[in-house]
C-alpha cells in the first residue's frame, strides 16, 4: 500500500449538507484506519484550515458536502498549501455547485439537459410556466441532496416554491420537468463504473429516501441493454471532460422512454454513507468500500 503520510478527513462543515457529511467523513475515516492509513478528522467548522499545515498533514480526504467544500472554496485553500486532496479541483467544484453555471456549460457543449430558467422574487411566474412547461422542479442553484427542491404542478405554486429553495440560497434554478427512468453514473479516475437505476417510493428520490429510507430501490447492472449503457457513459464521459472534473464523481440524469437522456447536475463530492450510490457501483465490479476509499485518496492532487 502507498504511504499516505499523515491524512486529514474534512467532514461536517457549514452547509445544509452537515449532517450526511458527518456519516460520510466517519465511514471513509473508519475504512482509512481499517487500511493502515494515519487518518484523522477535521472538522472545518470547528478548527480553523491553516492548521492542516501546521500539524504536518499530507493529504486530504475531502467527504465535505455542499457549501464550504464541494464548492471550489476548500480546494483553493488547499491548493494554497500545497496539500494534495481528492476529487475535482478549484475551478470544477466551482462550477459543479453552481447548477446553472453547469447547464450553461453543457448547453455551449452540446450537451443534453433540460430547459431552464433563473428565479428572482420579481420573475413572471405565468411566463416560467408557458417556457417551460408543468410540472416543473424550482430548487436551490448551489446546493445537493434535493435540500429546497419542489416539484411545481401549478403556476400558482410557484412562489412559495421559490421562497422554499430562496431560504437555502439566493440563487434559484427552474428546469423542465423530465419523465423517465432516474440513474447515477459514477466516475472514478479515468473509469466509468456501472451505472445504477434508482426507484424510489412514488418517484419521490427526496432527502429522506435517499439517506435514511430502505424502501428506495437501487438496480446494479440497471438492467439497461448494454449498447444504451455504453452510451450513457459516453455522454457522461462527456459531460465530465466539459465541467474539468477530476478524481471521482457521480452524475445524475434522466432516460427518458424513447431512449434519450437530460443531465440534472454532476456530484464532485459524493455521499460515502450505507446508502449512497458510488460505492454501490464500485462494489458492482469488485471495489469494495474500503479500496474504493483509498483509490480515491490515491487520486488526490494539487493543481
Amino acid at each position: 500500500m502507498a504511504d499516505f503520510g499523515k491524512v486529514a478527513v474534512l467532514f461536517g462543515g457549514r452547509s445544509a449538507e452537515r449532517e450526511i457529511s458527518l456519516l460520510s467523513g466517519n465511514a471513509v475515516l473508519a475504512a482509512l484506519k481499517r487500511g493502515g492509513v494515519d487518518a484523522h478528522a477535521f472538522d472545518p467548522a470547528e478548527r480553523d484550515l491553516l492548521a492542516l499545515k501546521a500539524e504536518g498533514f499530507q493529504r486530504v480526504f475531502i467527504a465535505l458536502h455542499g457549501r464550504y467544500g464541494e464548492d471550489g472554496t476548500v480546494q483553493g485553500a488547499l491548493e494554497l498549501m500545497g496539500i494534495p486532496y481528492t476529487g475535482s479541483g478549484v475551478m470544477a467544484s466551482a462550477l459543479c455547485m453552481d447548477k446553472i453555471r453547469t447547464k450553461m456549460v453543457w448547453t455551449a457543449c452540446g450537451l443534453p439537459t433540460p430547459e431552464w430558467e433563473a428565479l428572482t422574487a420579481a420573475s413572471d411566474w405565468a411566463a416560467v410556466a408557458a417556457k417551460l412547461g408543468l410540472p416543473l422542479i424550482v430548487k436551490p442553484a448551489r446546493e445537493g441532496s434535493t435540500l429546497g427542491l419542489t416539484k411545481v404542478t401549478d403556476a400558482a405554486q410557484l412562489p412559495a416554491a421559490y421562497a422554499t429553495a430562496a431560504r437555502y440560497d439566493k440563487l434559484v434554478l427552474a428546469e423542465s420537468f423530465v419523465a423517465g427512468q432516474e440513474l447515477t453514473a459514477a466516475f472514478l479516475g479515468d473509469t466509468m463504473l456501472p451505472l445504477i437505476r434508482i426507484e424510489a417510493p412514488q418517484g419521490n428520490y427526496d432527502y429522506q429516501n435517499k439517506y435514511f429510507s430502505d424502501d428506495t430501490q437501487y438496480h446494479c447492472p440497471s438492467g439497461l441493454p448494454e449498447a444504451d449503457e455504453r452510451a450513457i457513459q459516453e455522454v457522461i464521459r462527456r459531460a465530465v471532460l466539459a465541467l474539468g472534473c477530476e478524481g471521482w464523481g457521480r452524475a445524475d440524469l434522466i432516460r427518458r422512454a424513447d431512449g434519450s437522456v437530460a443531465l440534472l447536475e454532476m456530484n464532485t463530492s459524493p455521499g460515502m454513507t450505507g446508502h449512497s450510490l458510488v460505492p454501490m457501483a464500485a462494489r458492482a465490479v469488485g471495489i469494495d468500500f474500503d479500496a474504493l476509499v483509498l483509490r480515491i485518496l490515491e487520486l488526490a492532487h494539487v493543481g
